[in-house]
């Protein structure tokens, strides 16, 4: 078996074999984690194999420091030249991207056999190449300069927890590692501008390293200057990516839309969540039918915009299409109908309207009041809580519901009950005891509280009150 430089060649292959399998079944798996579930966008793919090299990086920069052990180990005492010097790294980075490769040819494969949006981002590639490259020279120096058994896996270790901490930093630490930076919005896109920059940098500061480490181990000053200007390519490349502001609007896209029984629109990666949002939003738009916020058209708009509801148009954050994400996108929407109430008892009422919106059982909170006003507003019916929000929701959207609007509360119940006994009305005929009936005229002993709108069923009776016309009572 021939030895090369004290390592043979059938274990070089071995461990390059070993290696590429490592890297693709964890480049699939963080990758796969990247990916936004059931997005069906390009743009998707090359976000989640840039990602995957939080984990592939600091494998192949052990793989690169256990090689480099072996070979300064091989070559103590001997004078090598420059080409001698950069073949082996060279070797390693092109089996690290060939593993890179092929993630994205397995991947790729997977989305071409369905219909994507959106177009293949090659700058997004070369940022994963040239990311996988700085791991790998990064691994190779560590290896080389501290030749003992422990480096390899202290290279890994100390990649990981260097990268990991440039893409969580604040401010312009992230764009110094290579990603898209995280949560990724499709409505962003790829710049392919910040990619560009990134890849000078990148690549400018692994060929800074390797030929540093070059000139150190040859000693040759023409290989010094060389350095030089990588390092200068890459403080070009820092400043050019620093420079670039981050995306402040979201591109133009054309979106899939689903029409009825109202018009749904999503992002086109997204539209196989059409339905499940459409029938999620038919119920809300039927229940804010006649109110200022009644809506016939769901958009889905970019995950930093505020969401404000407008007439006729109900903006919507999807995040990705995982379990209940039409819910979630739902919840969003109803709590961005009406500001919360902190501190104030409108908020225990602000909740059971919510609740009802959202088609939830209704809330009865801790306070009696807020019990009895859940209750009493279970006891409507749909066609009457409908008529009931298109009289308050002025009152709903301001903080200014209370007791009034739920039957008087627990105090004006009894009243009402002790009011109607002592005259011999019926139980049931009183303000508050049951929904849709007629109030009675306010007296010294009874609190005055708003009507409710008879169903579409109820005829009032003679003798049963004013009319119930949807109005608010002064």
């Amino acid at each position: 078996m021939r030895e090369h430089a004290g390592v043979s060649r059938e274990e070089l292959k071995q461990s390059a074999a070993v290696t590429v399998a490592v890297l693709l079944a964890l480049g699939l798996v963080a990758a796969w984690s990247v990916l936004i579930p059931g997005v069906d966008a390009w743009e998707n793919i090359v976000a989640a194999v840039i990602g995957s090299l939080r984990l592939t990086g600091p494998v192949a920069a052990a793989f690169a420091a256990w090689v480099a052990l072996r070979k300064r180990r091989a070559l103590r005492g001997r004078q090598v030249n420059v080409w001698r010097a950069v073949k082996a790294p060279l070797a390693i980075v092109a089996v690290v991207l060939g593993s890179f490769g092929a993630t994205v040819l397995v991947l790729a494969v997977k989305t071409v056999l369905t219909e994507q949006s959106g177009r293949l981002s090659l700058p997004g590639l070369g940022v994963g190449m040239a990311g996988l490259a700085l791991y790998s020279v990064i691994g190779w120096v560590v290896g080389w300069l501290a030749p003992r058994a422990v480096p390899p896996p202290l290279a890994g270790l100390g990649c990981y927890g260097l990268f990991t901490w440039l893409a969580d930093g604040e401010g312009w630490a992230d764009r110094l590692a290579p990603g898209t930076g995280e949560p990724y919005d499709l409505f962003q896109g790829l710049s392919g501008a910040a990619f560009f920059d990134q890849i000078v940098w990148l690549l400018g500061v692994t060929t800074a390293l390797l030929l540093g480490w070059t000139a150190m181990v040859t000693r040759q000053a023409l290989v010094l200057a060389f350095a030089l200007l990588a390092v200068l390519a890459a403080g070009a490349g820092v400043a050019r990516l620093l420079a670039e502001p981050k995306p402040a609007a979201a591109q133009e896209i054309a979106y899939a839309c689903q029409e009825w029984p109202i018009t749904v629109c999503l992002h086109p990666g997204m539209r196989a969540g059409l339905t499940e949002v459409g029938a999620s939003f038919t119920k809300i738009a039927s229940r804010l039918a006649g109110t200022p916020a009644a809506f016939t058209r769901v958009e889905q708009r970019p995950l930093d915009d505020e969401l404000r509801p407008s007439a006729g148009l109900a903006p919507i954050h999807v995040r990705d299409l995982s379990a209940g994400f039409a819910d979630q996108a739902s919840y969003e929407y109803v709590e961005s109908l009406a500001a919360r109430c902190p501190g104030s008892p409108a908020d225990g009422y602000r909740e059971i309207v919510m609740a009802w919106l959202r088609g939830e059982p209704l809330p009865g909170g801790p306070q009696p009041e807020h019990q009895y006003a859940a209750a009493w507003f279970s006891g409507l019916g749909e066609h009457q809580r409908r008529e009931w929000l298109r009289m308050f929701f002025s009152d709903f959207q301001s903080c200014g519901l209370s007791s009034s609007h739920f039957g008087g509360g627990p105090a004006a119940g009894s009243a009402a009950a002790s009011l109607a006994r002592s005259e011999g009305a019926l139980p049931g005929a009183a303000p508050g005891a049951v929904p849709g009936s007629a109030p009675v005229a306010a007296t010294s002993t009874t609190q005055q509280v708003y009507p409710v709108y008879p169903g579409p069923g109820d005829t009032p009776s003679p003798g049963r009150g004013p009319d119930m016309s949807p109005k608010r009572w002064q």
